[in-house]
């Protein structure tokens, strides 16, 4: 059940049950919709006519989406964009239209937040700063950030006065429970659905979600990570972080100092400050691929806003990079470094058995995926592209890799690939990285910046790579070994009479071959008749009337073998 609506101080939304119950409502259209075109009409031989205008659908669903998210506010913007980025779920239609949604939630009145910090503080806003101001520098799906001054005092503790102070949306809490429990219904929806849940397990995104977006809402978390951050780059002269003001920080409310500079990627404003910009790139790729390679232990979301360049004449290039915004971090765990080596392995001996089992371990597949099709794919991969150094890589047609994508496209993206929370991280961060890179030089080649990393670590891994060569090698001799006595031991059986066969799996094949063939013989005569009815209807209505309603008795018996059968 949802929570009972509170008049909760956010004027986007003043009834919880309401909100509840639109959010529910959309979902259940959306499924709907994607239900007849998606799973009932292909399945009665109109395919062609289902796939016809499926870009188009899948646009207008995210622009309804959109409008939805931005009138509602709260969750719903993160919800965007976290589908944005779900490239190994959603068709790009959808992925592309909900891009940049965090940039137009509009900000709230300034007595709004005004009371809300007050509230949090404890105290008038002019007793906790010396000035505030009431313009926001910016305004997102929790909170909004406003400039303000501390006071004497404490700027002389603190060593700076200049801060930037992020106040959390009123009520805030409240809408994130509200949309997390809607969200897990329709999670538990999407699980019922054999053709969902063979490609994603839906609830396990929600609660990937879930996690993500109830750490966000506590500013204590996001100030610890700024620290963190800080520390774990303090060796780095030429890579800083805004310093917390703890005296000023609570679960609502966050006090850092103002680092505001040059906008990574602002171009011009570089040059004018007589800082290259290709300079900035190199240096940015490698501080975000030691982040990633090195510490395990880094920033999620360096978008340009979250990335400011400082100009100082004492570091080396004359400019420093400022992150900002440590409310999306990610880590790089032992369990995913010992997958990735064993990844490593499998491609080190071009075993692609081996390197599906492996993305199936550190969880892109999900367990009972049929996985013979990646196997041939990864198998002609290996087979084309095998061996080759990043610079041979760089210099091939990117027609060949556009070839292979098309011929491996539909296994790919009918297999249940679903990118585990730390790898999406990884992903995000890599890819922001490679477009701002590309923006400040349009030479930049992000196999240069990778290609020390990798080698680093395969040089890292080596010892541990041959080890597991070793026990693969190891165990084949063991089964080698084996084999002959075990086909002794066959053939004995065989002479004596006593082998038998298991013939269950066989005979369950033919009962659902069965039931297909009836399926589709229901699916003929339901087009037929449509088909006739459809036609009579103009010249004799009756009749026509009749028959496009008989069509609805093989139709159910299509959609509802189906639903049993999966059950």
């Amino acid at each position: 059940m949802p929570p009972a609506g509170d008049g909760g101080a956010d004027p986007v939304v003043t009834d919880t049950r309401a909100r509840y119950n639109r959010i529910i409502r959309f979902a259940a259209r959306a499924l709907v919709q994607v239900w007849w075109f998606e799973l009932v009409l292909p399945r009665v031989g109109l395919r062609r006519l289902a796939m016809r205008g499926q870009p188009r659908r899948m646009t207008r669903l995210a622009r309804r989406f959109h409008a939805l998210a931005l009138e509602l506010g709260g969750l719903m913007i993160k919800v965007g964009q976290f589908l944005s980025s779900r490239l190994d779920v959603l068709p790009p239609e959808i992925t592309k239209e909900l891009e940049g949604l965090q940039d137009e939630v509009p900000p709230l009145p300034f007595a709004a937040i005004r009371a809300a910090a007050e509230a949090e503080l404890g105290m008038p806003l002019e007793r906790a700063y010396a000035r505030f101001d009431e313009t926001p520098v910016a305004a997102a799906s929790l909170g909004q950030a406003h400039r303000a001054r501390l006071h004497e005092a404490l700027a002389a503790d603190v060593g700076f006065a200049d801060v930037v102070v992020k106040v959390q949306r009123p009520g805030i809490d409240d809408i994130v429970a509200v949309d997390l429990a809607a969200l897990r219904r329709v999670g538990g929806w999407l699980r019922r659905i054999r053709v969902v849940s063979e490609r994603v397990d839906a609830p396990a995104l929600v609660e990937e979600f879930a996690a993500t977006s109830l750490a966000e809402t506590d500013y204590l978390h996001e100030a610890a990570w700024a620290e963190c951050f800080a520390v774990d780059v303090a060796e780095e002269p030429r890579v800083d972080a805004p310093v917390v003001v703890w005296e000023r920080v609570t679960r609502r409310v966050l006090t850092l100092a103002d680092v505001t500079a040059i906008k990574i990627s602002d171009a011009v404003a570089l040059r004018a400050a007589g800082i290259d910009p290709a300079e900035v790139a190199k240096l940015f790729a490698r501080v975000m691929f030691d982040q990633l390679f090195r510490r395990g232990f880094f920033h999620a979301d360096p978008h340009p806003g979250n990335v400011f360049v400082t100009p100082d004449a004492e570091v080396e290039g004359g400019f420093r990079l400022t992150f900002i915004d440590f409310g999306m971090m990610g880590e790089v765990p032992d369990s995913l470094r010992d997958g990735l080596r064993g990844l490593l392995i499998a491609v080190a001996a071009r075993d692609s058995k081996r390197l599906v089992e492996g993305i199936g371990k550190v969880g892109v597949l999900l367990p009972d995926a049929d996985t013979l099709e990646l196997e041939r794919a990864m198998t002609t991969l290996f087979a084309r592209f095998g061996g080759m150094g990043f610079a041979e890589l760089r210099e091939i047609d990117p027609r060949e890799f556009r070839e292979f994508a098309e011929q491996f496209g539909d296994v790919t993206r009918e297999m249940p690939f679903q990118l585990p929370e730390n790898f999406l991280l990884i992903i995000r961060s890599m890819s922001i990285t490679s477009g701002v890179c590309s923006t400040l030089d349009p030479a930049f080649n992000v196999w240069d910046a990778v290609e020390p990393y990798a080698s680093e670590l395969l040089r890292a891994e080596s010892g541990n790579l041959m080890r597991d060569m070793l026990g693969e090698m190891a165990s084949v001799a063991s089964i080698t070994a084996r084999l002959p006595r075990r086909a002794d031991a066959l053939i004995t059986r065989l002479e004596e009479g006593r082998l038998t066969v298991d013939f269950s799996r066989l005979e369950r094949r033919f009962a659902r071959t069965e039931k297909l063939a009836s399926r589709a013989m229901s699916g003929v005569i339901f087009s037929g008749t449509l088909i006739a009815g459809v036609l009579l209807r103009p010249s004799d209505e009756v009749l026509g009337s009749v028959l496009m309603l008989l069509s609805l008795l093989p139709l159910g018996h299509v959609v509802l073998t189906g639903w049993f059968g999966r059950r």
